[in-house]
């Protein structure tokens, strides 16, 4: 069994049946198209990269602004599936910028565009200037490209969404929830569709990534131990963003089917099983100098200390959840996909004016923190900002 499976306490792949049934039409739809995945050398642009490629597309270009990672994704392309006979390109350049909006004006024109780019830290919250780049990336950039996608008469625009987004306590969530009334808005001029992710496990910047770069620096491992999360592996992400961009219908959100009482996993359970995997039995620190203190002491009798702690940051909820009450489900057409219905609901008002505060924020050279929060509870009805002063970057 997969070493990631089974650490996050799955025995196949969960979109394996689905794959198997609609590969056929995935395949053909894949060769006889042109992709533009944006965001592409992040771990899910990797993920639904690859899962194109392997289909042998007519043209895929990719765009990322991680230099580094865009080479390690054709590397990694390059020795694992080898070759097409399409076109492969790949582009070191800023969605956001001027020279993207060239890149597209100049370019061949696509079928598919896939918007992988995101904020994706609850972390991200703590300050003004990093808030406002999440409201350029998450929502702008997105209306952006969706805009520059109908022009080109593209088929369909994907563009990943969160779990966080239903029902939001923090500010990426919020900020995604109302890039999917972007969505909605812009729908009408190009189809759309997207997903709700749960934790994708080991993709950058992840607990557990992190787990890997600890250990990697003989350094504890530390982890809240009453935040539940749902898992899937890297290539289910990329399998699910599939799915949703070539076989979502306009408006389709789709979404992972796990179970809670089966999927739902703390942080802390998922530690002691990482350390298990690698061969380390964990010991449990009641702070954190005591976890840092004793590592070599540990090592060496294959043991390695864990700190386990209450949540207590701004924004993290305690549990994950893909959809609402409010929301339309289709539970039938997938066995392992849900898929939410949507109507092109919006306050396009409520909009507009989202857009002239942050212009205005924006113009005068200053904005707040707090002015920020105040403008997402205006625009969201639903959200619940969950405050308590203290941020992930204080934690080890």
């Amino acid at each position: 069994m997969d070493a990631t499976l089974n650490l996050i306490g799955r025995d196949a792949d969960l979109f394996a049946a689905d794959i198997a049934t609609h590969e056929e039409a995935l395949s053909d739809l894949v060769q006889g198209s042109r992709f533009l995945v944006i965001g592409g050398a992040g771990s899910i642009g990797q993920a639904v990269t690859k899962e194109i490629f392997a289909r042998s597309p007519k043209l895929l270009h990719v765009v990322d602004i991680s230099e580094n990672n865009m080479v390690e994704l054709v590397r990694d392309i390059r020795s694992s599936l080898g070759y097409i006979e399409g076109e492969f390109a790949t582009f070191a350049i800023d969605a956001g910028s001027d020279i993207f909006d060239a890149f597209i004006a100049n370019g061949p024109g696509y079928d598919y565009v896939l918007n992988l780019s995101a904020l994706k830290h609850v972390r991200s919250e703590k300050d003004p200037y990093t808030l406002m780049r999440m409201v350029d990336v998450n929502i702008f950039n997105t209306d952006k490209t969706m805009r520059q996608a109908a022009a080109m008469g593209a088929r369909k625009y994907f563009c990943v969404s969160t779990d966080k987004a239903a029902n939001p306590v923090n500010m990426m969530g919020a900020s995604k929830r109302i890039m999917e009334y972007f969505l909605m808005r812009r729908s009408v001029e190009v189809p759309v569709s997207t997903a709700r992710f749960a934790n994708v496990a080991f993709s950058d910047g992840s607990l557990l990534y992190g787990f890997n770069r600890r250990m990697e620096k003989d350094q504890p491992l530390s982890a809240p131990s009453d935040v539940r999360r749902y898992f899937v592996t890297p290539k289910e992400s990329g399998e699910l963003c599939l799915m949703s961009a070539l076989l979502g219908d306009n408006r389709d959100l789709f979404f992972p089917k796990l179970d809670p009482k089966e999927n739902l996993l703390t942080f802390s359970e998922i530690a002691v099983r990482y350390l298990a995997s690698r061969g380390y039995e964990a010991v449990e620190c009641a702070s954190e100098d005591e976890a840092r203190a004793r590592v070599g002491e540990l090592k060496a009798q294959h043991k390695w200390p864990v700190y386990f702690f209450k949540s207590d940051t701004t924004g993290e909820k305690d549990f994950e959840e893909f959809y609402t009450e409010r929301e339309r489900l289709d539970m039938s057409r997938f066995a392992s996909i849900g898929v939410i219905k949507n109507e092109p609901n919006y306050d396009a008002a409520a909009l507009t004016r989202f857009e002239d505060a942050i212009h205005a924020m924006r113009s005068r050279g200053a904005w707040t923190r707090e002015e920020l929060i105040d403008l997402f509870n205006a625009t969201i009805p639903e959200f619940a900002h969950k405050e308590t002063g203290k941020f992930l970057d204080g934690r080890m």
